[in-house]
């Protein structure tokens, strides 16, 4: 079948299939990752990136190819992880931008958006390095622009065949690979992006066992020393930004060059993703706090990483793993960002409707159960995941991680603790740390994020669980409520209780205590009041000013709610790290529309 042309469902299609097959290879390509730093690494992060562009694709309805390139491109800058997650999305800006404003793309468009990728990227790397992905992408796009072939069905085989080509020649072009006796890792993940693409307009299945390739060698961690003399910084360190008014990627990367190397800028509409190994993630976190809203950032201890490997290597494992991972429930309520930022393992909670059952966060989001809840009076019940659904996280975080802990919703106010428990004693091999929240929402949410930083500096696991449990000794969450409807619906308040509480406009501020438990706090008139109540109330309970502490905001369908509490925090704590997201399901269905919440995080 001949393919004169590819329109947008066609990229589309294509390109999960690549993000597919990347992901299956995920096991190979950490075994193999020695370059720049052998830290085991570079699947997982082109696993987390790949994930994050086809999720995004698999819900687009775009017709245009260059539409759907964008949109590729967007998610990959928001996904984008580690050195190999960041060179693929400034290639794919490229690559879409050359597209913008196509409906569809021929054999010589495609030779052009692939050269063009490679343009975007070379403009943006401070030091290129010959025998890495950027080396196999720049063959691969002069052999397709080249090819004199319009065909695009052929011209996609003879472009993989020179993508091989190409990465069984960077050995002899990076001496530290031919020392290993592999190929780069990150050249050989895009070559399978391009491999699942080729494999979609041939018809093959994209399956687990066709995954499985171990052709570069045995399947042994490839073991380099780490290179001291060369990798001068210890933390590999990324942020994300987002702002109205961000400056262009030269300025940063020249504010930014003289902290670090292997630093990697992108620019794209209002977000900025930075990328670059340090030894002072804090200086880097706050310039880029200067410029705009500092969504995520993470520091990875990469000497802990190179020591995972070795354990690996010295144990004949085919795979290299993380020292230590962390998964959650959904009831966390951390945005989408920080989760793909941190690669943490999410288990969702369950609503039941009759015969339905839907996972929060995957088959229905908080944003829609709070329109439900605006609309209807019949709602779905909310369930703890099955410890099925545990084990089946343990089992995924497991096979990233040495030591995994699990950072749950509060066992006052769910079953939900009970079966993690549970699942946790059906395979007692698992490095299962269990850890109780004592909380829900963005107080859990907190906790499973400091659970995540302590783990990248490679804090062992059973000290992190005894930390967050010294730290949600002296943290809470508060929240208060614009309607008793839900309240009454479940029989947590008296109708007389309600008519007069809504007679005379009294808001209650209800907290979780020590014990995990929901426990009135405070009461007051009219919501400028309740503001400044709560506010009150959680001052008095944290009992000092403290040194550090962070700040989560919650709500439910009232997102207009999040930068008057903003203001207000920052106001009495100065410039804190405060994050903010819709309520999940769980609490929301007991809350009501209009209820909103303050959870804080003391650590000092």
């Amino acid at each position: 079948m001949k393919i004169r042309y590819i329109d947008g469902p066609r990229l589309r299609r294509a390109l999960i299939a690549g993000c597919q097959w990347a992901q299956l290879q995920r096991a190979e390509l950490n075994r193999i990752n020695v370059f720049p730093v052998p830290d085991g690494d570079t699947g997982t992060n082109l696993y987390l990136t790949a994930q994050a562009i086809a999720e995004h694709l698999e819900h687009s309805t775009e017709r245009s190819v260059g539409a759907v390139a964008h949109e590729a491109a967007q998610a990959a800058v928001l996904g984008a992880r580690g050195n190999c997650g960041m060179m693929l999305s400034h290639f794919l800006l490229g690559f879409a931008r050359s597209l913008e404003g196509q409906r569809r793309m021929d054999a010589s468009d495609f030779g052009i958006a692939l050269e063009a990728g490679v343009q975007h990227l070379s403009d943006a790397l401070e030091e290129p390095v010959e025998g890495t992905i950027l080396t196999v992408m720049r063959d691969t796009a002069k052999a397709v622009s080249g090819a004199q072939i319009d065909d695009i069905a052929p011209l996609a085989e003879h472009m993989l065949d020179r993508a091989h080509d190409s990465l069984k020649r960077t050995p002899e072009l990076l001496p530290v690979l031919s020392a290993a006796g592999v190929v780069d890792a990150g050249a050989k993940g895009f070559v399978s992006l391009l491999e699942g693409a080729v494999m979609f307009l041939r018809g093959d299945s994209i399956t687990a066992e066709a995954g499985a390739d171990f052709t570069a060698g045995p399947p042994v961690v490839a073991s380099v020393e780490y290179p001291d003399r060369v990798e001068r910084y210890r933390f590999c360190t990324e942020a994300l930004v987002r702002g109205n008014d961000l400056p262009d990627q030269a300025e940063v990367r020249g504010n930014l060059r003289a902290r670090g190397d292997s630093l990697i800028v992108i620019r794209s509409d209002d977000v900025l993703k930075v990328h670059v190994h340090t030894d002072e993630p804090e200086e880097v976190f706050s310039y880029l706090k200067g410029l705009g809203d500092l969504i995520t950032h993470k520091a990875e201890d990469m000497k802990a990483q190179y020591d995972a490997v070795g354990r690996a290597s010295t144990s004949h494992l085919a795979l290299a793993r993380r020292p230590v991972g962390v998964l959650t429930d959904s009831a966390a309520d951390l945005p989408e960002e920080i989760v793909r930022a941190h690669g943490i393992q999410v288990v969702p909670m369950m609503l039941v409707d009759g015969d339905e059952v839907y996972r929060d966060g995957v088959d229905i989001t908080a944003e829609q159960f709070h329109k439900m809840l605006a609309s209807q009076e019949r709602l779905p019940t909310t369930s703890q995941p099955p410890p099925g659904s545990f084990l089946e996280g343990f089992k995924r975080a497991a096979a990233d991680a040495e030591q995994v802990v699990a950072v749950v919703l509060s066992s006052g106010l769910s079953g939900a603790y009970t079966s993690a428990a549970a699942a946790a004693a059906q395979e007692p091999d698992l490095p299962i740390h269990l850890a109780d929240s004592r909380g829900v929402s963005l107080l859990q949410g907190l906790l499973v994020l400091k659970a995540t930083e302590l783990a990248e500096l490679a804090m062992p696991a059973d000290e992190i669980v005894k930390e967050l449990a010294r730290i949600r000794d002296q943290s809470g969450i508060m929240f208060t409520i614009e309607t008793f409807d839900r309240l009454l619906a479940s029989g947590r308040v008296s109708r007389s209780q309600a008519f007069f509480a809504n007679l005379l406009n009294v808001k209650p501020i209800l907290a979780i205590d020590q014990k995990g438990e929901v426990v009135p706090r405070a009461k007051a008139i009219g919501r400028k009041r309740v503001m400044v109540a709560l506010l009150d109330a959680v001052a008095e309970d944290m009992g000092r000013e403290p040194e550090k502490v962070r700040f989560g905001i919650v709500h439910v369908g009232i997102p207009e709610i999040v930068p008057e509490v903003r203001e207000l925090v920052v106001a009495r704590y100065g410039e804190v790290e405060i994050l903010n997201a819709p309520i999940t399901p769980v609490v929301a269905t007991h809350l009501g529309f209009g209820a909103w919440g303050l959870a804080y995080m003391v650590e000092d």
